[in-house]
Formats: C-alpha cells, sequence, structure tokens
C-alpha cells in the first residue's frame, strides 16, 4: 500500500496545489479514454474485415477522427491556461521573503522585518528521528492562511527552489529574480529540495518550510536573534 502511495502526488496544503491535482486527474481520465478507444480500434482492425473496410473506407469516421482531437484539445486547453495565469498571479502579499540559492544551501531574508536573515543547512546528525536529507537547521517560518510572495534568485549557478505539498517550483537565477506566491492552508511541517542539477552536492540542500498561526509567527519573530 505504501508503494502506491508513494506514486501519487503529496497532499496538497495550496488551493493552486488542489487545482494543480484536478487538472492532472482531469487530463489522466481523458488519456485513459483515448488509448481505451484506440486499442479497441485496433484490436477490431486485427480481427475483423468488415470493420477494416468500414473504418478504413469511411468519408465520415475519417471526419470525425479529424474534428475530435481538436475538442479534446480544447477541453485540455482551457483549464490548463487558467492555471497558468492563477500560477503567476501576485494578490497583494502580506508578507515577502527573499531566497538566495548558494553552492551548496539556502539563505533566507525577511524583507519586511530588519535583521531577518539566516542560512539554512542540511543537518548532518544520524539522528533517526530525522528525516535523512530533508532535516535544516534554521528551517523557514511563515503564517498561514497568508499570502506570502517570495523573490527568488542565486549568486552562482541556476538551483530550483521546489516545495512539491505547496505546489511550488521556481528558478533561482544568477542576476535575476524570479517571483512566485503562495497561500497555505493548514499548520505543518513540508520538505522539498533543489530541483536543478547544480553541482557535486545538489542533494543537499532541502528546504525545510513551518507554517504556523500568525500568533506564533510574530512570536517566532520577536525571539529571532
Amino acid at each position: 500500500m505504501q508503494t502506491w502511495l508513494t506514486l501519487n502526488f503529496q497532499n496538497s496544503v495550496t488551493p493552486l496545489m488542489e487545482q494543480l491535482i484536478f487538472f492532472h486527474d482531469h487530463t489522466l481520465i481523458i488519456l485513459i479514454m483515448i488509448t481505451v478507444l484506440v486499442s479497441y480500434i485496433m484490436m477490431n482492425l486485427f480481427m475483423n474485415k468488415f470493420t477494416d473496410r468500414l473504418i478504413l473506407e469511411n468519408h465520415t469516421i475519417e471526419l470525425i477522427w479529424t474534428i475530435l482531437p481538436s475538442i479534446i484539445l480544447i477541453f485540455i486547453a482551457l483549464p490548463s491556461l487558467k492555471l497558468l495565469y492563477l500560477l503567476d498571479e501576485i494578490n497583494k502579499p502580506s508578507i515577502t521573503m527573499k531566497i538566495i540559492g548558494h553552492q551548496w544551501y539556502w539563505s533566507y531574508e525577511y524583507s519586511d522585518f530588519k535583521k531577518i536573515n539566516f542560512d539554512s543547512y542540511m543537518l548532518n546528525s544520524p539522528n533517526p528521528n530525522n528525516f535523512r536529507l530533508l532535516e535544516v537547521d534554521n528551517q523557514t517560518v511563515i503564517p498561514m492562511n497568508t499570502q506570502i510572495r517570495c523573490l527568488v534568485t542565486a549568486t552562482d549557478v541556476i538551483h530550483s527552489w521546489t516545495i512539491p505539498a505547496a505546489g511550488v517550483k521556481t528558478d533561482a537565477t544568477p542576476g535575476r529574480l524570479n517571483q512566485i506566491n503562495f497561500f497555505i492552508n493548514r499548520p505543518g511541517v513540508y520538505f522539498g529540495q533543489c530541483s536543478e542539477i547544480c553541482g557535486m552536492n545538489h542533494s543537499f540542500m532541502p528546504i525545510m518550510l513551518e507554517s504556523v498561526s500568525m500568533n506564533q509567527f510574530i512570536k517566532w519573530i520577536k525571539n529571532f536573534n
């Protein structure tokens, strides 16, 4: 059972990720229907000469299988374009966070607060209670039910800041600021990793994001050293 669970998406924690999963399921159903129909027609072509003549010499069927793919593409394109627009839309963020990729760790700066910046390194301690290659010494803390804007860049090579549960993935490119936004709607700790092959320690720069209530976030800000 656990093996099948790993083949699916992680549980969504943002509205956009819920829409991405819905779009995946929507497209998968269409692909299954196409596969079944084409397989059925091919089997009939191999087994039945009458069907062979009916399909290969019928102008109406040729017209149908010319128009039908266009209709199918429309059903896939419309929700896809809507999602692309929503993923790039910035809705008056409450908090802005700057993310900087290095070889091979992440730095974070909270632009709305003074002197809140830190580096985030992977934990090397062999603690059996930690998630291997995912735990960090300084995790990112954000308030839930709050629109967050992230400005992502890098200092050396191209990295990629990715959190699958939040539906967030953007390249950290030297000399350029990429912008993403998300809205986490429940508390918890969520993990990600650099998704760009950025060098020999590419697999050792994880991302650890903690979503807390607004009161806990304010306490974290006040107690930050």
